[in-house]
């Protein structure tokens, strides 16, 4: 039994040298908002539906080169959000809260095996989180030119990881996230971004790319995202979407005796190999009476220590 645990750990070591999976949390799903995003709406209660998919067949390292292990990845998700806007006024901005219920099925190939199980593919299907927001708060200035949306602080509040699986959706650490959306009408035109900045806390059991699971500490991390879009009428707007993904401070692993010396080796060198990339795409925006629609496509650019591929998002919204 120990051959053969030693021989499965060397064969996952050559398979993975130089592998860099995306560090920090990277809990938000980018690129989720877009369209007229700072826009808070007027009091009431809405309801949203984000359906989302996921694809990529190439993974980069910290020098944006191609992962010759690395095969591809999918990931399909739906999220329900619901908001509530209340006719309460704070500093000047109707008050709010909100409240997210996502689902999410990733599914990952390698050309060799890796990870904790020694294998070639991993998928999983879960709910990775519930994200809420005591405080939402939203100004309209500037004549109905400049309008502001912020969240004192989006919770993820986990509900548990599968263990061992690489391509675990669920989560077993928090995420406290500040939020500032801003969106500016000039005329038919509208610019609007979406600000974030994620802290994290521990997470136990992360599993590695190397055979091994460890705890760790995921890096913070800034991103945004951002649209330029045209209003031909009330009810139809195009334009262009995308984010900007970028890990601000490094991973720290749990390191002990417990783990071969070559993988701590190789553990210690990915903790400061921050994961960042950047994203573009065209999308539409149509309003029907009190239902709104939108369907984006987003291509990814500039990959490090990530994968790098295209997704496409459809979100439909109801006012009660």
């Amino acid at each position: 039994m120990k051959k053969m645990l030693i021989s499965g750990l060397v064969a996952a070591l050559v398979a993975c040298s130089g592998m860099a999976f995306g560090g920090g949390g990277q809990s938000y799903p980018n690129g989720a908002e877009a369209f007229l995003v700072g826009a808070v709406p007027p009091p009431g209660l809405y309801l949203m539906d984000y359906l989302y998919y996921y694809s990529a067949d190439s993974l980069k390292d910290d020098n944006g080169d191609d992962v010759p292990v690395f095969d591809d990845v999918s990931v399909w998700a739906n999220v329900l959000r619901g908001i509530w806007i209340s006719d309460k006024i704070i500093m000047g901005a109707t008050y709010g809260q909100h409240l997210f219920l996502p689902v999410v099925s990733p599914d990952l190939s390698f050309n060799a095996p890796v990870g904790p199980e020694h294998s070639t593919s991993y998928d999983d299907t879960d709910i990775p989180y519930i994200i809420y927001s005591p405080m939402l708060l939203g100004w309209h200035l500037n004549q109905g030119k400049l309008h502001i949306a912020a969240s004192l602080v989006d919770i993820y509040i986990p509900t548990g990881q599968d263990d061992n699986n690489l391509a675990a959706a669920g989560h077993n650490f928090w995420t406290f996230e500040p939020v500032v959306a801003i969106t500016y009408m000039m005329g038919n035109w509208a610019i609007s971004g979406k600000f974030m900045y994620d802290f994290n806390t521990s997470q136990d059991d992360y599993a590695t790319p190397y055979g091994v699971s460890v705890d760790r500490d995921p890096g913070q991390e800034f991103h945004m995202d951002y649209s330029v879009s045209y209003g031909l009428s009330k009810e139809l707007r195009l334009g262009l979407s995308g984010y900007y993904y970028q890990q601000v401070t490094d991973d720290s692993y749990d390191l002990d005796d417990t783990i071969p010396a070559p993988v701590q080796d190789l553990l210690r060198k990915d903790e400061g190999n921050h994961s960042r990339v950047f994203a573009m795409g065209p999308g539409i925006w149509y309003n029907y009476k009190n239902m709104f629609f939108s369907l984006r496509n987003q291509w990814e650019m500039g990959a490090r220590n990530k994968s790098e591929g295209y997704n496409l998002w459809g979100k439909f919204t109801y006012a009660f």
